[in-house]
């Protein structure tokens, strides 16, 4: 009788065993959660109403906004720090320094916080929890105005982003509202165009394009970061200063001369223009 109650008492705990496993399972992405020490091998995918209760009962973790600078100006939730998905590459990002902190990740949709979650375990975070889209978020939101400084006007967010990918590289460039870059949004929205930039001098990357644009040439100085047409049918990427006349396409977000050379590498380079429009 006693070794009967003791292999039914065992029956037992190894049913909830597995079903604590299981539900485990069910608030991460897929059900392959655990490698084969018994770690996770992917980030957490939880409700909204999960992270709201982490906001409010924990301490330590931050919250993570992977949408484009003007969606996060035009509202975010309370606390949350801007880092667009496009710029998360092969290196920590600077606004996320402590590998071990809880971020709880989101976006418009959920498409883009889960790219983002992706990347961000792979670069060595440890707890990162993905929970969708701001549009069914039913908490507080902020919004904050732009820097007095910031010059450049953020396009509606209607207007397609001109996305750059060089080297398993992606960046996002603003375009300017001018008619050259409506020409070239025109251009890419039937496929995406692949070119070679070259070097020049040491401060741009310059190639040919396979059709003309209409140029509005005006004496500017460049910065890091500019999309600049020139003659009409070449298109320039600086990573430095510059002044010419010149038309300009739009500026990539974030940019700066170490991680531009960074990205392109010296001598050639294949790049890929496409557009991606707000969800």
């Amino acid at each position: 009788m006693k070794r009967w109650k003791t292999a039914m008492l065992i029956g037992a705990a190894s049913a909830l065993l597995a079903a604590a496993l299981l539900a485990a399972a069910g608030c991460a992405k897929g059900g392959n959660i655990m490698d084969g020490d018994g770690m996770l091998n992917t980030y957490r995918q939880i409700s909204q109403a999960e992270a709201r209760e982490i906001m409010e009962r924990e301490k330590g973790f931050l919250i993570v906004d992977v949408r484009r600078p003007d969606e996060f100006a035009a509202g975010h939730i309370p606390g949350a720090v801007n880092v667009p998905n496009e710029e998360i590459a092969d290196e920590s990002p600077a606004a996320l320094p402590d590998q071990q902190q809880k971020l709880l990740v989101y976006c418009r949709s959920g498409r883009r916080s889960k790219e983002a979650a992706q990347k961000l375990f792979d670069l060595g975070y440890t707890d990162v929890c993905e929970f969708g889209g701001i549009i069914d978020w039913t908490g507080e939101t902020v919004t904050e105005e732009p820097a007095e400084t910031t010059t450049e006007a953020l396009p509606p967010q209607s207007a397609p982003v001109m996305l750059l990918e060089a080297n398993g590289n992606r960046f996002t460039v603003i375009l300017e509202d001018n008619a050259s870059a409506k020409a070239l949004i025109e251009k890419l929205q039937s496929e995406p165009l692949t070119i070679t930039l070259h070097d020049y001098g040491d401060f741009e990357k310059v190639g040919p394009l396979p059709w003309d644009l209409p140029a509005d040439d005006e004496r500017i100085t460049t910065k890091p970061g500019d999309v600049i047409l020139y003659q009409g049918n070449q298109i320039t990427v600086y990573y430095d200063e510059n002044t010419w006349s010149f038309t300009k396409l739009g500026s990539i977000t974030g940019a700066t001369r170490e991680t531009l050379l960074s990205a392109f590498g010296e001598g050639d380079v294949t790049v890929t223009l496409s557009l991606e429009f707000p969800e």
